[in-house]
């Protein structure tokens, strides 16, 4: 089940990442989708490589969510040159003196 969940977060955020928002004739997923059936295996066979290649593709999962992540908050937090006082602390949630409080 590990291996299914990890292949559904994997195509999800190589969805985010696609600028359309369908990743039906992408060649990342139609790899992905062939590397997933390459070491797929029943439960009588032991296969130390699907092991390698869930571990492997579980850090791509975890670089691609990263990545998205820091992009968002790169575009909500980077400098756009000075800001006032009061956007400032707006941003981090603090009130102003002469704010009323609440």
């Amino acid at each position: 089940m590990a291996a299914v969940k990890t292949l559904r977060g994997l195509l999800a955020e190589l969805r985010a990442a696609s600028p359309n928002g369908c990743i039906k004739n992408n060649l990342a997923s139609r790899y992905i989708l062939a590397q997933y059936k390459k070491f797929q295996t029943t439960d009588q066979q032991l296969c130390k490589a699907r092991d390698e290649a869930l571990s492997l593709a579980q850090t791509y999962q975890t670089y691609l969510s990263s990545i998205r992540k820091y992009n968002e908050l790169y575009k909500e937090f980077h400098g756009r040159g000075e800001r006032t006082v009061r956007e400032t602390a707006d941003m981090v949630g603090f009130k102003l003196p002469h704010d009323p409080k609440d």
